[in-house]
């Protein structure tokens, strides 16, 4: 069978979890499918850090074009190779396909529809197009998360439930859990001025979303009682982001609010394994990947009590209502001062996160394609 997988977004710049699920299952599909030939197109050089790995059933192509890539380049493409099927691992088809065309396309999220004021107009617009192109002509779409699911039926209720398959992703939790240098750690953290245990931790782009500015307001309740609390944030300016970041430099506690910016992904087990707590009370998320990065790492969670959340974390997490200003920093302080719920998350992670796995996100996502 040959397999066409659109992968454009492992040539952007910054890491987040859709290009890591991509990028997962492109370390495997070489070795479970040998008999596949898999076509990855993309637009012309891979992001180091995301580039796949090199198997005798892949051919890489790189199809130059302008900014209408996915409508244009790549359509092309499907109409000179004609595949047996298409893989395109987030909510955007083309709208031109060869009559016939097989595509299974993964549906991440549905947050624009849910929180349309958190994203810049023309993107929205962008959005619903191109998922409403998905809803039409994929075969099959394949879901993060029973929650995205149910969001996909909600806002689509003609489209069948059965041409939808829930597949969770997974986690690289040796990656996350393995030792650290001591010398790597201390510098790095001395950087910041930070030192082990000292600091809330949250993981994510800034974006209106991930309610950050809800998050530093509650930061600014719990500091109070807890003059020793800093938090950081990892992760580099995303859309609308401005404003945001103009709320933590204003903050009575902004020497205390540690900005990132863009790290070397090699470096996050540091920022996870040395923090106090990681908090992800994010307004939405269609799967949540830092929480289940933060539960390998074996970093108690809270989290917001909204969306994929509470199905990705189970009871191995605090939750917050996202909404709540006060309840967030409520579970702010009593995590922080908690050892022992501190441990008992701890352990709960480690379980939880055992129940993840990208060599089944995989297996799963490729018997999916072939049906």
């Amino acid at each position: 069978m040959r397999i066409v997988v659109q992968a454009a977004d492992l040539d952007a710049s910054r890491v987040d979890g859709t290009r890591v699920y991509l990028l997962e299952l492109l370390r495997r599909f070489g070795t479970i499918a040998p008999d596949d030939r898999f076509v990855i197109c993309h637009r012309d050089t891979f992001n180091p850090e995301l580039a796949p790995p090199e198997f005798s059933n892949y051919v890489v192509q790189a199809l130059s074009g302008d900014r209408m890539w996915m409508q244009t380049a790549f359509a092309k493409a499907l109409f000179d190779l004609r595949p047996d099927r298409v893989f395109i691992p987030l909510q955007a088809v083309p709208i031109a396909t060869p009559e016939g065309t097989r595509i299974i396309a993964t549906v991440h999220d549905l947050a624009f529809r849910h929180f349309p004021k958190t994203f810049p107009a023309a993107d929205r617009a962008k959005l619903n197009l191109l998922l409403g192109a998905t809803v039409r002509k994929a075969s099959r779409i394949i879901t993060v998360s029973e929650s995205t699911k149910s969001d996909l039926l909600r806002f689509f209720p003609d489209l069948p439930g059965s041409k939808i398959r829930v597949i969770h992703h997974g986690v690289n939790a040796d990656f996350f859990s393995a030792p650290l240098s001591e010398n790597e750690r201390d510098a790095l953290l001395a950087h910041y001025g930070l030192s082990s245990g000292s600091y809330v931790l949250c993981v994510g782009a800034i974006q209106p979303r991930k309610n950050l500015t809800r998050l530093v307001a509650a930061f600014e309740i719990a500091k109070l009682s807890h003059s020793d609390m800093k938090l950081v944030i990892v992760g580099e300016k995303a859309w609308l982001s401005d404003a945001i970041v103009d709320r933590m430099k204003k903050s009575p506690f902004a020497d205390d609010i540690i900005r990132t910016g863009k790290v070397p992904f090699h470096e996050l087990p540091i920022w996870y394994q040395n923090a106090r707590l990681f908090t992800f009370v994010s307004l939405y998320e269609g799967f949540g990947l830092p929480a289940l990065e933060a539960f390998a790492a074996g970093t108690p969670a809270l989290l917001g009590n909204a969306s994929s959340l509470p199905e990705v974390g189970g009871d191995a997490a605090l939750y917050a209502d996202p909404l709540s200003e006060t309840d967030i920093a409520d579970k702010l302080s009593l995590l922080w001062e908690d050892e022992a719920l501190r441990e008992k998350l701890k352990k709960k992670g480690f379980e939880r996160v055992k129940l993840f796995s990208w060599d089944r996100c995989a297996e799963e996502t490729l018997d999916c394609i072939r049906e």
